[in-house]
């Protein structure tokens, strides 16, 4: 099941569906005891979608695929903001319940096919949007664990998981790759290309964070190929369904992308990572 990881971070987007529940995702949350109901993708489903289906995406919701839920349920997995929901039909009705579906235990099923629909493909996205953009390295290019990380010059939280990542990079096991957003402020984004538009990025960023309590970096005019990239960092950040700052990316000991929103200590980073 996928593992995202909730900690405080700088909330910068509000969500625009608050009365849907979604399914809780966090590490915390229970395994799917339905493994044999598969989940079908998006393109193997030929059939058209029931009316109630239609609606909600005609209401903003994104169709991801079908799956098989217990006693002729049909599961649609759907998702709003880039955030997971899953729908269901009874075959006895042409009405659709949105929210999660529980075993007589109380226990949430259906997950891992929502997840395998709608998060899995998200996260791999992103990973790879990452990859592409220009990002400002810390650490060793061979270092065991790679970490992306969307970074706020002015989020304390931030701040935070940069000073709780120094031992882990100063030990050589993770490379923290900063995905720079001036999503907080204006000023953000003027700290933000400063450290960009500098002879040594990595080096500006650093003395940056040093000096965070004392507002850090000199802000900057941004330039119109700062601004630019910022703006499609700000978009990555939304596509990837980043609600705050700092989100984080890393690859689990299977290859699978996890998320990490918000800061978390020393300790915690390595229990996430399985640095020693």
């Amino acid at each position: 099941m996928k593992k995202i990881i909730y900690s405080t971070y700088c909330l910068v987007i509000a969500g625009l569906f608050g009365l849907i529940t979604l399914p809780a995702l966090a590490e915390e949350a229970g395994g799917d005891s339905l493994e044999g109901h598969q989940a079908i993708s998006a393109a193997d489903t030929g059939a058209p979608l029931p009316a109630s289906i239609t609606t909600l995406l005609d209401q903003g919701l994104k169709f991801h695929g079908t799956f098989n839920a217990p006693d002729d349920i049909q599961g649609y997995a759907l998702s709003y903001d880039n955030e997971p929901v899953a729908a269901y039909i009874p075959s006895t009705s042409d009405h659709a319940i949105i929210g999660t579906l529980i075993d007589p235990q109380g226990n949430a099923v259906m997950e891992n096919q929502l997840q395998a629909l709608v998060l899995e493909p998200m996260l791999e996205a992103t990973w790879s949007a990452f990859e592409d953009t220009r990002f400002i390295p810390e650490g060793d290019d061979d270092a065991s664990h790679i970490v992306y990380t969307l970074t706020d010059p002015n989020c304390p939280y931030c701040n935070a998981l940069w000073k709780s990542s120094r031992p882990l990079i100063d030990q050589g096991e993770l490379q923290l790759r900063h995905v720079l957003v001036g999503v907080l402020s204006e000023g953000s984004l003027r700290k933000a290309a400063a450290i960009l538009e500098s002879n040594a990025p990595t080096k500006a960023l650093e003395t940056h964070e040093l000096n965070f309590r004392n507002g850090g970096i000199s802000p900057v005019v941004p330039s119109e190929e700062s601004r630019a990239l910022l703006r499609r960092h700000a978009q990555l950040m939304r596509e990837a369904g980043a609600t705050g700052t700092p989100t984080s990316y890393y690859r689990d000991d299977e290859g699978n992308v996890q998320r990490i929103n918000g800061a978390v200590s020393t300790d915690r980073l390595r229990d996430i990572l399985g640095v020693e």
